[in-house]
């Protein structure tokens, strides 16, 4: 059951996943029994290996799965937005009016929505681009695009997944560098999926580490990192004990 319910409801949570089990046709079990509070705000990665669930609970989240049984609560606020690995752009549109899509569906006069477009790109380093088609975009720049559409809306709740995992490294830690400070500064509640626990580690408050399918939580775990993340603190022994401790929840998951 999917629903939206009020702050009283929740407490201080956006999102709260009681009993969450998702089995498809086949009986496949996807998700299995999963609890779950995600607080207003928090920057959450979630970590497991290859096809345990991850995706199908995002997708469950966002309201585009059902989940078998369960209930999943999600806190009214601002809209929702989601991330695919993929840029999903229309060829046919440039960057503008491509990022204008959503609010160009929800009726919003066009003065005001080229303006909201035009802020979410430059915030994203493209506002040299506007007129660019998506075939004329690297894969980094199309991803950009992606991220501009979903902030174009001013998202309470940002689902993301895996939307770098297809770039190179260096074009991937600085999208993880430019979102880690978007969130810093609109404080919105993300959920991001991701296979790296290096890219978990950057950019996340907390990382929860999944088992293989049927997907259970292994570790909840609070990173213990400075609010401000910069490319160099990859490097520090502080980033490697964390990023070995979920390293280890993720081999005990997938034994």
């Amino acid at each position: 059951m999917h629903e939206s319910s009020s702050p009283g409801t929740l407490g201080s949570a956006a999102i709260s996943l009681r009993g969450v089990s998702r089995i498809f046709d086949g009986g496949v079990e996807a998700v299995r029994a999963m609890d779950l509070d995600v607080a207003a705000g928090e920057f959450v990665a979630l970590i497991g290996p290859s096809g345990c669930g991850k995706s199908t609970l995002l997708r469950i989240i966002a309201g585009l799965d059902r989940a078998t049984c369960g209930t999943v609560a999600i806190a009214p606020a601002a809209p929702l937005a989601f991330v695919f690995q993929d840029a999903h752009l229309l060829p046919w549109r440039n960057v503008l009016r491509n990022v204008t899509l959503p609010l160009e569906l929800a009726g919003m006069e066009k003065t005001r929505r080229i303006e909201r477009a035009m802020t979410a790109i430059e915030q994203v380093g493209l506002a040299d681009a506007i007129k660019r088609y998506p075939a004329q975009l690297s894969g980094g720049m199309r991803m950009r695009v992606s991220l501009a559409r979903a902030l174009v809306t001013d998202p309470g709740l940002l689902l993301l997944d895996e939307p770098f995992a297809a770039l190179d490294e260096i074009t991937r830690q600085q999208l993880d560098e430019q979102l880690r400070e978007l969130w810093a500064r609109r404080k919105m509640t993300v959920l991001f999926v991701t296979h790296s626990i290096n890219e978990a580690t950057f950019l996340a408050d907390r990382a929860i580490v999944f088992t293989r399918r049927p997907a259970r939580i292994v570790i909840d775990h609070r990173l213990d990192l400075p609010p401000k993340r910069m490319s160099v603190l990859r490097a520090e022994p502080t980033f490697a004990r964390q990023t070995g401790i979920l390293l280890e929840a993720l081999q005990r998951g997938n034994t």
